[in-house]
């Protein structure tokens, strides 16, 4: 099929659910937030259940080719498996820069990292046994994480990130037998912190992706829109992927009014390209978002092109961020029946 469409990862979790407010009044949590969920927590994992139920339904209805579980039941995309790690001391958090430049507590290292058990893997099971549509499953990468960690173990970055991507190799094969078809990991400070992804970062990831068969995505941004206001037009590191075992790249074109040339550098990658802008709460039409992939095409062959929103859509109202997924179903019709 062309132009296959699919979510970057989250969908907007309910407000009984979450303290959607205190969420969006705060920079994504990198330690738990458990303060977060409105829901007793000998309910909490019937409540999770239930509604990464309707965020599945919601991707199904809205007509998307490959689904996700939503992230529901995380309260950020990278906290919940960074967090589940050994080496972390969480009593004791330490304190990192957000790539917004303000300081936010953050797991702080205390000894070797290792994944103790798997953390995504019922998450992925749940999925699976209520869709019978593709489906994907996101991790945070390896040298995201580090970024959102204070080092007080290892010598030297390096050593840390490896060791995160251990952990993060481990993960994804346990998610590949669990029955995903696509695993996504998500690495948005590649693009912040572009002279340590080059030093280190792109050796972590593919140290991730060792011995890994299945299809595998990397998603790099500029961040979340509702956190992130100011986009540059161009990345800071992206040609540098086409080296990454990573079967597709996710990026992000709608609010940056990226210069999509800088994809015909990916040769050999499929490539989501971000269709939706997360900054606006008006439903785009299809036409426009049409015409954002257009941009694209005469860098990417319309056979590695796939649909998606610029980043996760936690942040959106949800009948917003499922009119903006029909807009885009709609959209991806409109461009098969032009490039059949």
């Amino acid at each position: 099929m062309l132009f296959p469409t699919t979510i970057v990862g989250s969908f907007p979790q309910p407000d009984w659910l979450i303290d959607r407010q205190k969420l969006a009044g705060r920079f994504p949590p990198r330690v738990r937030a458990k303060e977060l969920w409105r829901v007793a927590p000998p309910y909490l994992e019937e409540a999770w259940n239930d509604a990464t139920l309707l965020a599945i339904r919601a991707q199904e209805a809205a007509g998307l080719d490959i689904v996700s579980d939503g992230e529901i039941r995380r309260e950020s995309y990278s906290n919940r498996f960074a967090t589940a790690l050994d080496g972390v001391d969480l009593d004791n958090p330490g304190t990192g820069l957000d790539r917004s430049g303000h300081p936010n507590p953050v797991p702080r290292i205390t000894g070797k990292i290792r994944r103790r058990h798997a953390v995504e893997v019922e998450d992925m099971l749940f999925l699976r046994r209520h869709t019978d549509r593709k489906t994907k499953i996101t991790v945070p990468g390896p040298f995201t994480m580090l970024q959102q960690a204070q080092n007080d173990f290892y010598a030297s970055e390096e050593e840390a990130a490896m060791d995160y991507a251990a952990a993060v190799n481990a993960e994804i094969r346990d998610l590949f037998a669990a029955g995903a078809d696509v695993v996504q990991i998500d690495e948005p400070y590649m693009q912040a912190r572009p002279e340590k992804a080059r030093q280190y970062g792109l050796a972590a990831l593919n140290r991730a992706l060792d011995g890994i068969t299945g299809t595998t995505a990397v998603h790099i941004c500029f961040g979340y829109a509702a956190i992130i206001h100011e986009r540059p037009t161009g990345y800071s590191f992206l040609p540098e992927l086409a080296q990454c075992g990573c079967k597709q790249v996710s990026i992000e074109t709608a609010q940056s009014h990226l210069d999509c040339s800088v994809l015909q550098q990916l040769e050999g990658k499929q490539v989501m390209v971000g269709c939706i802008d997360l900054s606006d709460m008006a439903i785009e039409s299809p036409a426009v978002i049409a015409d954002r992939v257009r941009r694209a095409l005469p860098y990417v062959a319309k056979e590695r092109v796939i649909l998606a929103p610029d980043c996760g859509m936690k942040y959106l109202p949800r009948e917003v961020a499922q009119g903006k997924l029909r807009a885009m179903v709609e959209a991806a019709q409109i461009l098969r029946k032009e490039y059949a």
